[in-house]
This record gives structure tokens, C-alpha cells and sequence, in this order.
């Protein structure tokens, strides 16, 4: 009888055992059919997550890292290959040359990329934005549609039409590598998700999203978001970096204590950032008009006001901003909406600028 008890507790010592066996051979998470699903931001490692979703720091869709393992004779094609089409949905969408496109297959696959959204009836950030990009186009010269590629996708599908789309391009002397898309709302709203440039809209932006800018380089799995209003050098130099290109103006091995000192004339920042991307001064018209002179020529309160908001001017009917305004293919300054100080120093800036090109002309004319 003793040996008959024995034999039961070994056997069932056995088979008890036997799991916790084949389970000390598994990898932790994985069960026999399936491992357990993890995710990360490509931007910031660290972070990680079970369920997918956003990174907490970027708003990047977080990507998977890990994939199921299921045995050789149950594992199916649709479950062990895993696409990047999962970040980047294949919608279709509509060129402003009305030719229709897959976002994925035909847009992002193993190509750098730039890419915003905007609006064509925005009177806030989407004209900068589209007028700084253009700079940076030309930046990148002839590596635009050949090595990187810009996309501008409408938020607001339901005005913006192929049509509308090809104008608004033609306003601010888009060139070829650019495109601007539109599509069915949800389709566009679930590519927004994804890339993680939606936004909740605040009380203290009118203009209902932010002005971001998602650069990268699908082969390689690296991106980045900026701002679409930064630095145009500093972006051309990222988006070199993505392609593999180290920029010949950066000296990596200069120590930083045999640097210039740094000497900022404010008036020249605030030209550079807020007004170059339309404008020249004694460079002749571009997207908005010359503006050697201006201050000889415009009442200084005038200038004031046209710099802070011209948008106001234009809906009071004032004469001279509405027909700048239809001079100019009735594209809209955004609000710079500066503290008087700053104005101030801007147009004084411009003024000196004038004199100084003036006196110039005056010397090569005499001479």
C-alpha cells in the first residue's frame, strides 16, 4: 500500500513538474503560443509600453519592438509579418495635381520625408509655416524629390480640393517635391493620430493646431518632430543628417572657448524670424512685398499695427492693406503679435537697413 502512495505522489510530482519545466525555457512574457507585445518611442527608448499608443514625452506613436512568437506549424502569414503600414496608414489620398496616392506604399516607404498640416484658409501660423518651408526647400536644392520629400496635408479636406491646393502651391512658389494632400476627414484625421501631430486645441491658439513638422527617414526607422517655424538652416542640416550627410559648415572638433563672441543685433533676429520668409529688403518682392523704404513711405503707426496684426487692418477695410492684400495674391500675414519694444526695434531696423543700402547705391552711382 505504501508503494502504491508513492508512486501516485511521483507521479503526480511529475507531472506538476513538467510545466514549470517547459516554462523556465520560455523567455519571461512568452506564453506557448504567443509573446507578449512591447512598445517604444522611436525618439525616446526609455519609454515603453504593453498597450501601444503615444509617447507621454513627444506624442509620437510609440512602435513595436517585439513581435509574437507562435510555433512554425500554427504561425500565420498576417501575424508574423509586421509592417511599418502599422505607424503609417496606407489611405489613399489626392495630390493638388489630382492624381490619387496610397500614404504609405507611395509616400513614406524608404524615403526621408518632411511633413505638416495645414489649412489653406488659415490666417494664423500656416502661412509662415508654408513660407518657411519654402526656404527650406530651397535649402535643400536639387536633393528635393530625389532624396527628401515634403508633404502638407489639409486638415480642413472639405474646402481644401485638389484644386484649391494647386493655388494655394502656386501662391508661394512651391517646386517639384512637394506635394499638398487632401483625402476623407477620418482618413487624414487617423494619419494625425498616428504621427502623433494631433494636438488638443487651447483657448490661447485661434489657430486649431500646432505648427509641427515630422521629418524622417522610414528606411532607417529615425525621426524627429520640430517645429515648423525653427531655424531653416538647422532643419536642412537634420534632414542631411537623416539622408546620411554630414553638413561641410559644421566643425565638430572647434572648441567652443575659441568661439566668436556671439554679437546678436535684435532688429536683424527679429527680421530673420518673423519676416524673411516673405520678404527682402532691397532683394526686390517675394511672397509679400519689398520692404526697402517702407518706413519712409508708411505712417509709422501704420507699420506698427500692419506688423502686429494686419488681419485687423485688412477687416476695417483700411485701403492700403487691402490692396497689398489683393496685390498679393490675398495671402495673409499671421499675427506677430510682438510687444511694442520689439516693433519698435523691427522697424527701426528696417530703417537703418534702407540708409544703408541707399548710401550704397548713392556711392556706386557716383562713382
Amino acid at each position: 500500500m505504501k508503494r502504491k502512495y508513492a508512486k501516485l505522489l511521483l507521479l503526480g510530482t511529475l507531472m506538476f513538474s513538467i510545466p514549470l519545466l517547459i516554462n523556465s525555457r520560455v523567455p519571461a512574457g512568452v506564453s506557448f503560443a504567443q509573446q507578449e507585445l512591447e512598445y517604444s518611442c522611436p525618439m525616446h527608448p526609455e519609454v515603453k509600453s504593453k498597450t501601444g499608443g503615444s509617447c507621454p514625452k513627444c506624442g509620437m506613436h510609440l512602435k513595436q519592438v517585439s513581435k509574437p512568437v507562435t510555433p512554425p506549424a500554427t504561425a500565420s502569414l498576417e501575424s508574423s509579418a509586421q509592417s511599418d503600414k502599422s505607424h503609417f496608414p496606407n489611405v489613399e489620398l489626392i495630390t493638388q495635381d489630382g492624381k490619387k496616392v496610397r500614404f504609405y506604399d507611395d509616400l513614406i516607404k524608404g524615403k526621408v520625408v518632411a511633413i505638416n498640416l495645414i489649412y489653406t484658409t488659415c490666417k494664423y501660423s500656416c502661412p509662415l509655416e508654408t513660407a518657411r518651408l519654402v526656404q527650406l526647400q530651397k535649402l535643400l536644392g536639387d536633393r528635393m524629390g530625389k532624396d527628401v520629400f515634403f508633404y502638407s496635408i489639409s486638415i480642413e479636406p472639405e474646402h481644401d480640393t485638389p484644386e484649391v491646393l494647386k493655388e494655394y502651391a502656386e501662391k508661394y512658389h512651391v517646386g517639384p517635391g512637394w506635394l499638398f494632400l487632401t483625402g476623407k476627414p477620418a482618413d487624414i484625421k487617423l494619419i494625425s493620430h498616428k504621427l502623433g501631430l494631433d494636438v488638443l486645441p487651447r483657448a490661447d491658439d485661434p489657430d486649431g493646431h500646432t505648427p509641427h513638422l515630422l521629418i524622417g527617414n522610414e528606411a532607417t526607422g529615425l525621426w524627429m518632430r520640430n517645429s515648423a517655424l525653427d531655424n531653416t538652416r538647422f532643419l536642412a542640416v537634420k534632414i542631411e543628417q537623416l539622408m546620411g550627410y554630414q553638413s561641410a559648415s559644421l566643425d565638430i572638433g572647434k572648441s567652443s572657448t575659441t568661439a566668436a563672441k556671439l554679437n546678436i543685433d535684435v532688429g536683424q533676429y527679429h527680421f530673420a524670424t518673423r519676416c524673411a520668409a516673405c520678404h527682402t529688403i532691397g532683394g526686390g518682392d517675394k511672397i509679400g512685398p519689398d520692404l526697402l523704404g517702407v518706413t519712409e513711405v508708411r505712417d509709422r503707426a501704420w507699420l506698427a499695427r500692419m506688423i502686429v496684426d494686419s488681419n485687423k487692418l485688412i477687416e476695417e477695410k483700411d485701403p492700403i492693406a487691402t490692396a497689398l492684400f489683393k496685390k498679393y495674391k490675398e495671402i495673409r500675414m499671421p499675427p506677430l503679435n510682438l510687444p511694442e519694444t520689439d516693433v519698435n526695434t523691427l522697424i527701426e531696423y528696417m530703417k537703418i537697413q534702407t540708409a544703408k543700402l541707399n548710401n550704397i547705391e548713392k556711392a556706386r552711382t557716383q562713382n
